[in-house]
């Protein structure tokens, strides 16, 4: 893999995102990267807990809006959705998954960190989706995520006024689920991890897979058009 980092350890997976010069921007290559990825860890019947992190100061600064574009057609455009995919197999996932976060956690990184079953963080992390300032309303799936975790209000907050939230209002709020000093995220996440790890898989798995089942099960009725929304919002936005 070219732009992410896979390791392995005492039944815990560490996906690290590595293109640190461009605050981990998810591109085309990573999202790719980052489904086939999932698509094998959820066969791992050694691999217990899933931790999603990065190298460098930064979680993500979201989706790469500064990669060359290939000429498609709209109708190619339509049916490509890659960053709604790496999210669906974030949620597929039978594993526990942890999102790891420091620095900007921004757009679809925050969408990955959304996905993921338990957050914890760095203190001097930032969250927030910038697409309402660009013109575009949230996709990837986010929008639900996001309000399962804050309550309608505070997701209306973030998502329609693009401010970026710092870590202890997100903490009170229930987007983070566990804050730590900066120097201490990284050991914090491992002991965090090994909570998870020390109980028996088989239970473990069949009760997320229920809960994800009850939670998201009416979601899919509107969030199936989210794309088809963030296309047009973006072409009213060009004219």
């Amino acid at each position: 893999m070219k732009f992410l980092k896979l390791e392995k350890k005492n039944n815990v997976s560490y996906v690290s995102f590595k293109r640190t010069k461009s605050l981990n921007a998810l591109n085309s290559q990573t999202l790719k990267e980052l489904i086939d990825l999932n698509k094998e860890l959820e066969s791992d019947s050694k691999t217990k807990v899933v931790v999603y992190r990065s190298e460098g100061k930064n979680f993500s600064a979201g989706a790469d809006i500064k990669e060359k574009q290939k000429k498609i057609s709209k109708l190619e455009l339509w049916k490509s959705n890659l960053g709604k995919e790496a999210i669906e197999s974030i949620l597929k996932i039978n594993q526990i998954t942890i999102a790891s976060l420091r620095g900007y956690c921004l757009g679809g990184g925050a969408c990955i960190a959304s996905a993921c079953d338990f957050r914890v963080a760095s203190e001097t992390t930032l969250v927030g989706y910038p697409e309402i300032d660009l013109g575009m309303n949230l996709n990837w799936f986010g929008l639900p995520l996001l309000l399962r975790l804050i309550g309608p209000s505070k997701t209306k907050k973030m998502v329609i006024s693009g401010v970026i939230e710092k870590a202890n209002d997100l903490y009170k709020w229930g987007f983070i689920d566990e804050l730590f000093k900066d120097e201490e995220l990284d050991k914090k996440t491992i002991a965090f991890a090994k909570k998870y790890v020390s109980k028996p898989a088989l239970p473990t798995q069949m009760i997320k897979r229920s809960v994800n089942a009850l939670t998201y099960q009416a979601d899919q009725a509107i969030m199936h058009m989210d794309y088809d929304q963030f296309l047009l919002a973006r072409e009213f936005h060009k004219e």
